[in-house]
């Protein structure tokens, strides 16, 4: 996370991101296709590991439709605020439903929109 002197908007930014960000790992490991309905934008896309590209209900659909993980931590989270943008780097490890471990990693990116961040935009790669 950023380091410098903040003001009190930012202060309040980097802890809603931060919230949101647990928000997502937490909808992702335990396959909350419902909590994305509330964390996406509607022009929300996202790259996955294998190149492919899917559009805010295929995500959807994939998320929920995925098993369980049996764990998935983010590490080392950078949150960088641009106004009303924010850019979300992190370090992922997981445990798949056979107990085979991965690592991986993304970026997100939230915009504010009508006062509320949302994300817009996700990019994810992982190894197994």
């Amino acid at each position: 996370m950023q380091s410098a002197a903040f003001s009190p908007t930012i202060a309040a930014d980097l802890e809603a991101l931060t919230k949101l960000n647990q928000d997502y790992i937490d909808a992702v490991r335990g396959s909350d296709a419902s909590r994305f309905e509330d964390l996406l934008a509607t022009d929300f896309v996202c790259t996955m590991a294998d190149g492919s590209f899917l559009d805010r209900s295929q995500f959807i659909s994939g998320v929920a439709k995925a098993a369980k993980l049996l764990s998935l931590e983010a590490h080392d989270v950078n949150i960088r605020l641009m106004g009303d943008v924010a850019i979300i780097h992190a370090r992922t490890t997981f445990k798949l439903p056979d107990g085979n471990p991965g690592t991986g990693r993304y970026t997100d990116i939230w915009a504010r929109r009508d006062g509320r961040w949302q994300a817009v935009a996700a990019h994810v790669t992982r190894k197994q």
